[in-house]
């Protein structure tokens, strides 16, 4: 009787750790491109059974169930019970659950601005020089991540309070390969041989560019990812940093130089479809629709990795279109291989064991493979496998963070709310139409003043 106690017993358990493993959207051990060696060194260390760990996040829907998909891994491991969650209103939630002082033990955020704000009223753990060191050694372009993730604390000390995980690319050019093969156009790998394939189609009786700036309320913000990739092709980081904080005013002359050369691309004449008019009032979900008429309407579109929600239905990226990173001058190697973009940041909260775990378990390639493998996920992470990326364009785009020397956050986006979401959008509006960029940018700075 006790024998076949024991044996139920033993069979139960076999069972509940079967269903557990067939939660695990791959099976560890599986597929070789998968790093599973850290996975089980990391089970090792973090025997945390019976505990649990609350993570709240802006992901939801599809990315909430892809998120799922990692955070299992991190259950299996350790033992630990995530309790996951977000709002549509998350921005405003996360403040109003800290100052009632009820955090969630994780927090995952993707406005830098916030999270200064959280750090500076003593509401985040720091994760100290160990963390800083591993951003170092293991991410590509290792110290843009630590100045990304480095804020001031309660007492105006910069200490590192974040891990970036879950990044975007914005510096692409996209284009259609049957257009460039028919054409005889090449690749270009400078901002010199961009410019030069610009006048080469014209010359050739072609329009390069579909540039859109219309968005509804917010029309006008495509332009500022132009001018915030041209300013990294063309100034230090540390230029860009102080420009996103106003340390230089709006209207420096490295400012108002990136906006020219905005300029170049879509205030001159038959560079863009429509002339700047058209920049100025097509919507930019329209703007790509050019790349596919018959002929083509243009041959070159700027924008980050989402766009292709936009092509026509039924276009296969890295077949019916693709992309290219945005290339730097050659005559400012000094610079390096900058990439505009933005991403997500975790940051601990509330300080518990599960917490630290968790923030241990985002060190490893696992973490990094599991959503890599299936859709919309990009990381700097040099250690996770390229081959686990789900298809071709996410790997390329993985490729251009791991060549990058420099990152940089969306410019705009850490700005406050009145310049990156107000006047620096109809700034650029009215610089297409006609203004100069000195009196647009004069009149940002004007709007900057006002709220200093």
């Amino acid at each position: 009787m006790k024998k076949r106690f024991l044996m139920t017993v033993a069979l139960a358990s076999l069972l509940a750790g079967a269903a557990a493993a067939a939660e695990l959207k791959f099976a560890p051990g599986e597929d070789g491109k998968f790093n599973w060696s850290s996975f089980e060194e990391f089970k090792k260390g973090h025997d945390l059974k019976g505990q649990s760990l609350t993570i709240f996040g802006p992901w939801r829907g599809e990315d909430e169930v892809l998120f799922r998909s990692v955070f299992a891994y991190f259950e299996e491991a350790t033992g630990v019970e995530i309790k996951y969650s977000s709002s549509e209103n998350y921005e405003q939630q996360i403040v109003i659950d800290t100052q009632a002082g009820s955090p969630p033990d994780i927090a995952i955020l993707p406005q830098p601005g916030l999270i200064a704000d959280l750090a500076s009223k003593g509401y985040l753990t720091p994760l100290g020089d160990e963390t800083k060191q591993w951003l170092l050694d293991n991410y590509a372009a290792g110290q843009s991540w630590v100045d990304l993730s480095t804020y001031k604390d309660k007492d105006g000390n910069a200490q590192l309070f974040a891990f970036p995980y879950k990044i975007d690319v914005k510096s692409l050019v996209w284009y259609v390969p049957e257009n460039f093969e028919d054409a005889g156009y090449e690749i270009p790998k400078t901002m010199e041989e961009l410019k030069a394939l610009t006048e080469q189609i014209v010359a050739d009786g072609e329009t390069p560019w579909c540039i859109g700036l219309g968005s509804g309320g917010a029309t006008g913000w495509p332009a500022t990812d132009w001018v915030e990739d041209l300013m990294l092709r063309t100034q230090s980081p540390e230029t860009y940093d102080k420009w996103v904080t106003n340390a230089i005013a709006f209207n420096d002359p490295a400012v108002t130089g990136a906006i020219d050369e905005f300029g170049w691309f879509a205030k001159t004449d038959k560079f863009a479809a429509g002339g700047p008019a058209a920049v100025a009032s097509t919507d930019f979900r329209d703007s790509p629709k050019g790349l596919f008429a018959s002929p083509p309407k243009c041959y070159l579109h700027h924008q980050a990795s989402f766009i292709p929600s936009f092509f026509p239905e039924g276009t296969v990226v890295g077949e019916d279109a693709d992309f290219f990173y945005m290339p730097p001058y050659a005559s400012k190697p000094e610079l390096g291989n900058p990439v505009l973009g933005a991403g997500t940041l975790a940051m601990i909260t509330k300080d518990t064991p599960a917490a630290r775990a968790f923030m241990d378990f985002l060190k490893t390639p696992i973490a990094h493979e599991v959503w890599m493998a299936q859709s919309s996920f990009l990381t700097p992470f040099k250690s996770a496998n390229q081959e686990t990326y789900a298809n071709a364009p996410m790997k390329k785009q993985g490729e251009i963070l791991l060549n990058s020397t420099t990152f940089r956050f969306d410019g705009s986006d850490l700005m406050p709310g009145k310049i990156g979401a107000g006047a620096f959008w109809t700034g650029m509006v009215d610089f297409v139409g006609g203004k100069s960029s000195a009196d647009v940018a004069g009149g940002i700075q004007k709007a900057w003043d006002a709220i200093k």
